[in-house]
């Protein structure tokens, strides 16, 4: 067995006929396709560094920060989750310039195949590492807005026809259906028509261009076999993890012995043992 060591991060992605995920790039990257198959044994040292400051903390706040960030970061404010609420022009916003350069900037609208088809939202220069971290198998995008307010705001009214939201456990039971992304929009655009108008009426028409002829993208996993049934693994009720790697999709290593959402163990220093 070779050991690798460090803190967890999200699994880099690199969109190819299969996703390619990869770990602790700064020590020359563990490609985690290459263990399909193979036993993986990863063990938290108990010791965790926030993601924004690496300060040690005994506790770690939304994916691996420490308290004090979680408390005083924009990245971690509610309105990232729910992004019509920015309030980035009431002046109360934690970190103006942060802001500057990840929300009032291009958004994307998509439709995306991952439990089921639903409407996300993200940066225009995530595309297609958002789609990759959310395991979805198809994925199109829909509208161009200038922030992601805006994007809130049309990701809302959408959400009212079809879904926001990924069933994870679902997600990793296996491939759905292909859906039929473009009819799907089509129905969308007619639907919400009004909505949409109004929207373009309130903050201009500039803001919200929607995308009639925008390219679908299809995403396939390294996955081995898919679970019958999902087990969640989790560092703070055991320190070892270990079981044969049978896929990956989304965020989630899948072992014959359940599944660990390495995201959301973001800051957690872990000891991975991999087959030579």
């Amino acid at each position: 067995m070779t050991d690798w060591q460090g803190c967890l991060r999200k699994m880099q992605t690199e969109l190819t006929e299969t996703v390619r995920y990869t770990v602790f790039p700064e020590q020359g990257a563990l490609c985690l396709n290459d263990q399909l198959g193979q036993p993986l044994r990863l063990e938290f040292t108990g010791r965790i560094e926030c993601v924004a400051c690496d300060r040690l903390t005994k506790k770690s706040f939304n994916q691996g920060y420490c308290f004090p960030c979680f408390r005083k970061l924009a990245a971690c404010d509610s309105c990232i989750v729910s992004p019509e609420k920015c309030h980035l022009s009431e002046g109360t916003c934690r970190e103006p310039d942060w802001a500057e350069n990840h929300c009032q900037v291009p958004h994307i609208v998509y439709l995306a195949n991952t439990s089921s088809v639903k409407v996300g939202i993200t940066r225009e220069t995530q595309l297609p590492t958002r789609w990759i971290d959310q395991g979805a198998t198809q994925a199109k995008p829909i509208a161009r807005v200038q922030t992601r307010y805006f994007s809130g705001l049309l990701e809302v009214l959408l959400a009212k026809e079809v879904g926001d939201r990924t069933a994870w456990q679902t997600m990793l039971k296996g491939n759905g259906a292909d859906q039929d992304l473009e009819q799907i929009r089509q129905q969308l655009m007619t639907t919400c028509a009004q909505g949409i108008a109004d929207l373009q009426l309130q903050h201009g028409e500039a803001a919200f261009q929607i995308l009639e002829d925008a390219p679908e993208t299809k995403i396939s996993y390294p996955v081995m076999s898919w679970p019958e049934k999902v087990k969640a693994h989790n560092f703070d009720k055991q320190a070892v993890v270990e079981g044969t790697l049978m896929g990956i999709k989304g965020q989630y290593l899948m072992l014959d012995t359940g599944v660990l959402n390495m995201r959301k163990f973001g800051g957690y220093e872990v000891e991975i043992k991999v087959a030579a």
